[in-house]
């Protein structure tokens, strides 16, 4: 303590805190261990998955276990737990179980409470992407060939999954000009009476218009699913022989048209940067860790051919091992998609033999992880190991200039500390019709996309009245938001907020925000200056006479990135909801009409001016159109006659 006493004011005040923060959790912690121990009385020993539950009910961390009481009698020993996992015991208020048959069972559970729950102290891959797939749907005399995400049609045949839709994108240009399937819609189809431009550059045989027979197609069809499944060199071969009979016989025409097909298998082969001859279906997923980051790489292998690649960035813990990562990775990323029957690492992966059988489970076949030493496989990993040491050196990169904007964003503004979440809002509508408020987030990663709201302006507002627009979207995103117990603040609680406007908005929003008890956060307008001429900007604060930057500070730069896309944002938006508003016929407003109901009536009369038309005798014959529902439409286009009825 003497030492201390001759060090530094800021390294004696940082000492003092420390040890408040740590005697603090030293009298909490009891209490954690006191739920836990409460929780114990009725764990059972079977396999399960548990989950630590906060003050507020939230899910602090799911876990698993081959013995369930076994395994969290482990955090009722505190000191011998990391410090991460202290901290997480001592927020701990209850706890919940659920038993499994299995252990593998338990850890498929866990992934899947994982990554919906998204607790704080687990590993988590925040991927709510939906990977698109090639559909072949073989319920019709010509099978449409098109990519497609989401839930699986009955009826087709699935290839992939793709990294990306350019990369899905590419495979289908490669068989719309090796197969010539079609790759248009059933209506559009079905409503041809000429070739469309498809057939006009040799990228379809247009069966739409029998340009080519059902017998013929489907010899294209096949042909295609074999290349698909990765038959490359039998189906060469086939073609080949096809060629040099159509050559022998003069028909050089559809000769060129097989050479054409064969060279597209060499390009497809020859397209992607990882195209191993050894291997059919895998998946490689190569791990780089830097400076307490972590990216995992993975490239997509289906039948020979690389499906693209993508890089993931999970968040853990400091002390989080790679083999630990790695396996949740695995765990998390497989649990709405189905794995490849091998899957390449360059790490090893924790619990390896259990997180197989898991993911056996989920393919309901067999799945092997292995850790190529040698030849072709090898290499592909490390070239799978590079991408990924380079995709994390550019987010590295590409952060920490981000972190030198968001300081001097701190320093103009007087902020206690680098902002980790600012929130910019802005207003669009036309006459305030179709009007939105938004709000956008940046931090230290960027733009935080999935952080995005919209907000559609609900109240009785004159039009044009923004600031009232303002009043309703503050009210909205801070009226029901508590901050906490005490001075905890929520997770998602802004260190800045940006508003889009001069003093007058300003004025309006501090307004709403002390009303609503919102007075922790700074806030700043940013207005266009003279003729609104970016670079110009005005800036208006609470302690601060308006001021402007110079016209090529970084930092004015980076405000007006978010301004701008703020502004972006509540521009989509509201085209986006006045196009719905556009295309809403007068049938929406009927009781009773639903999406069933109206379809047969547009689909019998037209248009909507046609049921509008029609009579009650027509209508009444319309499949699905009861008598009283007859009435009700014919009523809603003929008042006068509805008032007579009624009396």
């Amino acid at each position: 303590m003497s030492d201390l006493l001759h060090q530094p004011a800021d390294v004696q005040d940082r000492a003092f805190q420390k040890t408040l923060s740590n005697a603090q959790a030293a009298d909490a912690r009891p209490r954690g261990v006191e739920a836990i121990r409460e929780a114990l009385k009725t764990i059972p020993y079977s396999p399960g998955v548990y989950r630590m539950l906060g003050s507020k009910g939230e899910v602090l961390y799911v876990g698993k276990a081959l013995s369930l009481k076994k395994r969290v009698t482990s955090y009722t020993r505190i000191q011998q737990l990391p410090e991460r996992l202290r901290q997480m015991v001592t927020l701990t208020v209850s706890m919940e179980v659920v038993t499994t048959h299995t252990e593998a069972d338990a850890l498929l559970l866990e992934a899947n409470y994982i990554k919906r729950m998204k607790p704080r102290y687990n590993i988590l891959l925040r991927d709510d992407k939906s990977y698109p797939w090639l559909m072949l749907t073989e319920d019709s005399v010509y099978p449409q060939i098109t990519k497609q995400r989401g839930k699986p049609v009955k009826g087709a045949t699935y290839w992939g999954p793709f990294a990306s839709a350019w990369s899905v994108n590419q495979t289908l240009n490669l068989i719309e000009r090796s197969f010539l399937l079609r790759s248009c819609s059933d209506s559009v189809f079905s409503s041809r009476t000429r070739p469309c431009l498809l057939y006009q550059i040799r990228r379809c045989s247009a069966p739409c218009v029998e340009r080519i027979s059902p017998q013929d197609y489907a010899e294209l069809v096949e042909q295609a699913k074999q290349f698909l499944s990765g038959k490359n060199n039998e189906l060469k071969r086939e073609l080949a022989i096809e060629m040099e009979r159509a050559a022998e016989a003069m028909e050089f025409e559809r000769a060129a048209v097989i050479r054409d097909r064969i060279r597209g298998f060499a390009s497809m082969q020859d397209s992607g940067v990882v195209n191993p001859s050894s291997i059919e279906d895998a998946d490689v997923v190569a791990l780089w860790q830097q400076a307490g980051q972590t990216c995992i790489q993975v490239f997509f292998i289906r039948g020979g051919r690389n499906n693209g690649n993508r890089a993931f960035f999970p968040e853990h813990g400091q002390d989080e091992s790679a083999a630990d990562i790695l396996s949740a990775f695995l765990l998390q990323f497989y649990d709405d998609k189905p794995p490849p029957p091998s899957i390449l690492v360059n790490e090893e992966v924790g619990e390896q033999a259990l997180v197989e059988q898991a993911l056996t489970i989920r393919r309901e076949r067999k799945v092997e992880i292995s850790r190529p030493q040698r030849g072709e496989k090898r290499e592909v990993v490390e070239h799978a190991a590079t991408n990924a040491r380079e995709a994390l050196e550019r987010r590295l990169a590409e952060s920490t200039g981000q972190r030198k904007l968001l300081e001097g964003v701190a320093a103009l503004f007087g902020l206690p500390d680098t902002p980790k979440r600012i929130e910019t809002y802005d207003n669009s509508h036309i006459m305030g019709q179709s009007a939105y408020g938004v709000m956008i987030v940046g931090g230290l990663e960027g733009f935080n996309k999935r952080a995005y709201r919209k907000y559609g302006i609900k109240g009785n507002i004159a039009p044009g009245d923004d600031f009232a627009m303002m009043r309703e979207v503050m009210e909205r995103r801070f009226g029901k938001k508590a901050q906490g117990e005490g001075d905890e603040r929520p997770e998602d609680w802004p260190d800045l907020l940006l508003i889009d406007g001069g003093l007058g908005q300003y004025r309006a929003v501090r307004g709403v925000l002390d009303e609503l008890g919102v007075t922790d956060v700074p806030m700043v307008a940013i207005a266009k200056g003279p003729d609104r001429d970016a670079g110009r900007e005005w800036f208006y604060t609470a302690d601060k006479a308006p001021f402007q930057l110079p016209p090529r500070d970084p930092v004015l730069y980076y405000l007006q990135r978010l301004r701008d896309e703020a502004h972006r944002f509540a521009i989509t938006t509201h085209r986006a909801g006045r196009s719905k508003k556009l295309v809403k016929s007068e049938l929406d407003d009927i009781p009773g009409i639903g999406a069933g109901r109206k379809r047969a009536l547009l689909n019998h009369f037209g248009s909507a001016r046609g049921v509008k038309q029609a009579g009650l005798q027509e209508l009444a014959a319309v499949e699905g159109i009861n008598s009283e529902t007859a009435r009700a439409i014919y009523g809603r286009f003929h008042p006068e006659w509805a008032r007579e009825q009624e009396n």
